[in-house]
Order: structure tokens, then C-alpha cells, then sequence
């Protein structure tokens, strides 16, 4: 019989940081704690002794199923994968600040745009459009630039691309745009990329598309880098004044190194070289002090320009030229930090475009009103419980206090015996019509119809 060893009475081999490697049986190698170095433990802390080895009948026999370290182990691991994003499923992340320069008070309430020098938290993720999470990165496509402000009315998600128009302009299309650019569904290919028969004869049939499509076949969709890149929020916003008067906005990133793409021979050899030439890029800038840093601009216009300009400004494949209404820089944001897991913060993180502060308000841009409803349901699916606010990288960072309460992986309970509002028992919160969120009161009259604006029909 050949001698029984367990890692605690094996022979030293080697010593790697100065931590201890054994020889097991069998001849595997087990690190043992030395020093000032944790103990491995369980997920419910119960200290490790052999994380080679399962439980079994002797050396060659069966593996026991009251093992519960393996059992655990191999649980975690077959659950490890959550839904990756239907679009935008390949990004990358970091996390920086926004500055604001001059106060903004003439045009919103919003608290992040009134001290001029005050520094607000923020997570910026970005990421191709088509392609799943093991495609490249110098992919011909959209990039998508969402950015998360944690400021102290609540979280705002300015979640933008790199090209300030989209293919469609009321959201009952985004299905089959989607299902149009992905692979096709009896193939399996393409992987990220448009250049394939259904991509362009959905296109063809669509002539909102138009517009999109001059911008995706510029050097726009390949970029250098995430730090050559602009951003746009697409959408009319609106910002809302204490006064309750209301100015229509356009929220536009542009990068201080400016803007830098490749050619497509350079993109295809790139791709073949190192698929993860963004990410790299943006790892080592940042990890060696080279912070890339945007301006954020507003185009601001009133009711009497949108109803004079030659094209709706609800219309989502339309821009409004930088010679008729010029961006107006109004603050910096600056990447300083990149995340400490990918998964907890860059694959989890959900930016909503639902998520607005009071003082800035939705347009009714049908595009943006259908993003509203399905970014919160596709966060409920990808994520699996109305608690993913509860994930660091979700929370906001002001306080914050409401009766939601259980659901799947409750972290936050509220305390306290009413749960329920108004109670008798004197416990909060309550509601506030000074500070509290309130949508601009915009008449508007008309039957209900299945109807798109003629002012949309103008595809150049």
C-alpha cells in the first residue's frame, strides 16, 4: 500500500512570496498558509485543510456526497455565469469624477450642475453594440458610452454611443434592428459585425436608417481608442429650472486628446494581433497616471427653436448642427481608477436611462420613452432580482430611504415596524414636493393612435 500523506505532513518542495508549497500523494502541489496570509475557508468561513482532493472512500474509491466544501465549490461554479447583455455585451469599465465648471442654475435645479469645482463620483463603461462578450474589440460598430453620476439627489445615467444618431426613431423597432445586426438565427454568423444579407436588407427597407448608416461606414466605428472617442446622448432632454421653466438639451462628450480612428486594415490586423487592443489601452493609461479626460457640452435651445428647426428635434436620426447651436462646455469628467473585479463592477453594473435627477427631465422622443420602459425589465432579467440596486456598484451614494423591501438577495430591509405609507406610528420617510422629483408639465392633447409625426419622414 503506498504511504497516506495529507498536505499538513508532505515534504516542502519549494517556497514561492514565502509562501510554503507541499507535495500531496499524488503528487499535486498544495500552497500552505504562512505568515500573515489568510486561511482559505469556505463561503461560510469553516477553514480549509485540502483543496486538491475531494471526500472520498479511501484513496481510489468513491467521492462522498457529504463532502460539502466540493459541493459548494462546484455549486458556485456552475452558477457562476449571469445573461450577458443582449447588445452592448462586450465592455469595459472605469471609475473617475465629473467637475462641474459654472453654475447651472438659470436652466436646471439639478444638484450636480449648481457649485461650480464640486466633484461628483462616476463609472463609465464602454462597449460594441453587436458582438457577444468574447468578440474584439475593433469591431465596425457603435460604441456605446454610458456614464454613471452618483450625485446627491440620486444616481443619473447618461447612457450614449459614440455617434449621435440612431437607426430607428420610435423603440417597437428595436427588436428587429437587433435581430437584423446579430448573427444570423439558421447560421450562427456573423459574429459582430453588419457587413451580412439580413443587417443590410433590414436596412434597405428602413430609411430612417439612412442617416446611421453614413455615420457607421465613417472611421467613427472603428476608434484608436476609448480616449479618442466622443459621446452623445442622442436624445432631446430636457433641463428644469426652480422656476419650473424648462429648456430643451443635447448632452454631447467630447475627449481632450481628440477624436483618432483607424483604417480597416489596421482594425482587421489589430483584431488578429490582440482582441483586447481597447481594453489593453485603456488599462495602461489609466494604471500609469494618463487619465483620459472629456469636456461635457450642451446644446440648449427653447420651444420657439424646436418648432422653427428644419427637422424634429424628437426625432432620435437627427442631429442639430454645432454651427446652428454651439456646444457649450459645462464640466470635465476624468477616469483615475480602474475597477478591483470586472464582474462585480463592469459586468454588473446596469445603467438605466430611466435614472434622472430632479432638474432634468425625458422629452418625448419615442425612442427614449421605449429605453425607459425595457432597460429596467432587461436589468430584471440579466441581473435576476429587482435588488440589483442593492450591488455597490449600483447604489447610490447619497442617502437614500424607501419601503421596497424582500425580494431575491435583499440586502438594505428598511427598519422599523411601518412599512407601508401613511402610517400612525410616525416613521418615515416621507414624501417631499419641495425636492422631490417632478415632471415637467408640458400640455399635450391628441386621440390615441399608432401614428409617427410626419415631421419624422425627412431621411435626407
Amino acid at each position: 500500500m503506498p504511504k497516506k500523506a495529507s498536505p499538513a505532513d508532505a515534504t516542502a518542495v519549494a517556497e514561492i512570496h514565502d509562501q510554503k508549497l507541499v507535495r500531496g500523494n499524488g503528487g499535486e502541489l498544495h500552497q500552505v498558509a504562512k505568515g500573515k496570509v489568510e486561511v482559505q475557508t469556505t463561503a461560510l468561513g469553516a477553514p480549509i485543510a485540502d483543496d486538491h482532493n475531494t471526500l472520498k472512500i479511501g484513496d481510489r474509491g468513491p467521492t462522498l456526497i457529504e463532502d460539502f466544501h466540493f459541493r459548494e465549490k462546484i455549486f458556485h461554479f456552475d452558477h457562476e455565469r449571469i445573461p450577458e447583455r443582449v447588445v452592448h455585451a462586450r465592455g469595459y469599465g472605469a471609475h473617475g469624477f465629473f467637475e462641474t465648471y459654472e453654475s447651472l442654475a438659470k436652466y436646471t435645479k439639478a444638484d450636480i450642475f449648481q457649485r461650480p469645482g464640486e466633484k461628483t463620483p462616476a463609472f463609465v463603461r464602454f462597449s460594441t453594440v453587436a458582438g457577444s462578450k468574447g468578440s474584439f474589440d475593433l469591431a465596425r460598430d457603435v460604441r456605446g458610452f454610458a456614464v454613471k453620476l452618483y450625485t446627491k439627489e440620486g444616481n443619473w445615467d447618461l447612457v450614449g454611443n459614440n455617434i449621435p444618431v440612431f437607426f430607428i426613431q420610435d423603440a417597437i423597432r428595436f427588436p428587429d434592428v437587433v435581430h437584423a445586426v446579430k448573427e444570423e438565427p439558421d447560421r450562427a454568423f456573423p459574429q459582430a459585425q453588419s457587413a451580412h444579407d439580413n443587417f443590410w436588407d433590414f436596412i434597405s427597407l428602413t430609411p430612417e436608417s439612412m442617416h446611421m448608416i453614413m455615420w457607421i461606414m465613417s472611421d467613427r466605428a472603428i476608434p484608436r481608442s476609448f480616449r479618442f472617442m466622443q459621446g452623445f446622448g442622442v436624445h432631446t432632454f430636457r433641463l428644469v429650472n426652480a422656476k419650473d421653466e424648462s429648456t430643451f438639451v443635447k448632452f454631447i462628450w467630447k475627449p481632450k486628446l481628440g477624436m483618432q480612428s483607424v483604417v480597416w486594415n489596421e482594425a482587421v490586423k489589430i483584431n488578429g494581433a490582440d482582441p483586447d487592443f481597447h481594453r489593453r489601452d485603456l488599462w495602461n493609461a489609466i494604471q500609469s497616471g494618463d487619465f483620459p479626460e472629456w469636456e461635457l457640452c450642451v446644446q440648449l435651445f427653447d420651444q420657439d427653436f424646436a418648432d422653427s428647426f428644419d427637422f424634429d428635434i424628437l426625432d432620435p436620426t437627427k442631429i442639430i448642427p454645432e454651427e446652428i447651436i454651439e456646444p457649450i462646455p459645462v464640466g470635465r469628467l476624468v477616469l483615475d481608477r480602474m475597477p478591483e473585479n470586472f464582474f462585480a463592477e463592469t459586468e454588473q453594473v446596469a445603467f438605466m436611462t430611466q435614472n434622472v435627477p430632479p432638474g432634468i427631465d425625458f422629452s418625448n422622443d419615442p425612442l427614449l420613452q421605449g429605453r425607459n420602459f425595457s432597460y429596467l425589465d432587461t436589468q430584471l432579467k440579466r441581473l435576476g432580482s429587482p435588488n440589483f440596486t442593492h450591488l455597490p456598484i449600483n447604489a447610490p451614494k447619497c442617502p437614500f430611504h424607501h419601503f421596497q423591501q424582500d425580494g431575491h438577495m435583499a440586502m438594505r430591509n428598511p427598519a422599523g415596524r411601518a412599512n407601508y405609507q401613511p402610517n400612525s406610528w410616525g416613521e418615515g420617510p416621507r414624501e417631499s414636493p419641495e425636492r422631490g422629483f417632478r415632471s415637467f408639465a408640458d400640455a399635450e392633447e391628441g386621440q390615441k393612435v399608432r401614428l409617427r409625426a410626419e415631421s419624422f419622414a425627412d431621411h435626407y
